[in-house]
């Protein structure tokens, strides 16, 4: 499958529930990473890989997300009334990144059942699945490389990451078998959130898939599962023991990835995100050594 041909998609129909209550009325997706939505960094990374298709999986509250990618005519006028070249290219470039489509997830019954809501949108074509929570440093792509591996393979392609064991127990855990490409491994199974004891290794799956369109196929007979909803993991799952398919691998990424998905995680990811520009990072670390001095 071409990179030109594929898309992106991105599940944003979830209620936010663990940063509530600033997530009551504003979509968990909108929240600020310094000075860009979490979404937008997704966005971002999808162009970035050569995507310029990407579809939205939204729900209720969700309007935002839309409003923050389209144009804001009365604003831009303003900001060029004032001559402020620098904010009105960070406005346009929200507007400009790609060609984003929305559609409704109503209710929400898993990742799962959201990828299966993209079925019409992507068609025959191969997709990349991208989490919000998960944000990758651009310094450190990892989409290309699993575009790479799935046109290879023809196969469907999960981003795994080493974590330490004790930390284990909040993953999904991949069991593989190595293969001839370095830091490529074939996935003969996944069992989630297992005790250290019980992991089958220390690779957890993070928000990244390059999929085919067969995967729909197999989610449309999925059964619900853990939490009565509907798993993409069920359907990898699947794919990896078709003895007469092509099966699932996965990219071990070793470079930097944030998660805002937990509050503490979320402070972490800006901090360290605002630590490595060059416009916030050298006053930025002066005062964290300060700060950290008084503690």
């Amino acid at each position: 499958m071409s990179q030109s041909r594929m898309k992106a998609v991105i599940p944003a129909a979830g209620l936010g529930t663990r940063f509530l209550p600033a997530t009551k009325a504003m979509p968990k997706e909108m929240l600020p990473v310094v000075d860009k939505p979490a979404i937008q960094y997704v966005v971002e990374e999808a162009v970035n890989a050569g995507i310029d298709d990407v579809l939205v999986i939204i729900g209720r509250n969700k309007n935002a997300i839309s409003d923050h990618f389209d144009a804001v005519p009365e604003l831009e006028s303003k900001l060029v009334e004032k001559g402020d070249d620098k904010k009105l290219q960070q406005v346009l470039a929200s507007s400009d990144l790609a060609d984003i489509h929305f559609v409704r997830q109503g209710e929400p019954k898993g990742l799962g059942h959201a990828v299966l809501r993209a079925k019409a949108h992507v068609g025959e074509s191969s997709f990349a699945v991208m989490l919000g929570d998960d944000l990758i440093d651009e310094r450190d792509p990892l989409l290309p490389q699993m575009i790479e591996q799935h046109a290879k393979r023809g196969a469907a392609v999960v981003a795994l990451m080493e974590v330490p064991r004790e930390h284990i127990h909040l993953y999904g855990v991949a069991a593989v078998e190595e293969t001839d490409d370095e830091g490529v491994v074939r996935i003969t199974g996944m069992v989630e959130k297992p005790s250290a004891e019980d992991a089958p290794s220390n690779l957890a799956v993070i928000g990244r898939y390059v999929l085919g369109p067969d995967i729909f196929d197999v989610l449309e007979h999925t059964e619900p599962g853990k939490g009565g909803e509907i798993q993409l993991t069920d359907a990898l799952q699947e794919q990896a023991a078709d003895p007469n398919g092509n099966g699932v691998f996965g990219v071990v990424f070793r470079g930097r990835r944030y998660d805002t998905g937990a509050k503490i995680d979320y402070i972490q990811a800006i901090v360290q995100l605002a630590v490595a520009r060059p416009d916030l990072g050298p006053e930025l670390r002066d005062w964290l050594k300060d700060f950290a001095e008084t503690l």
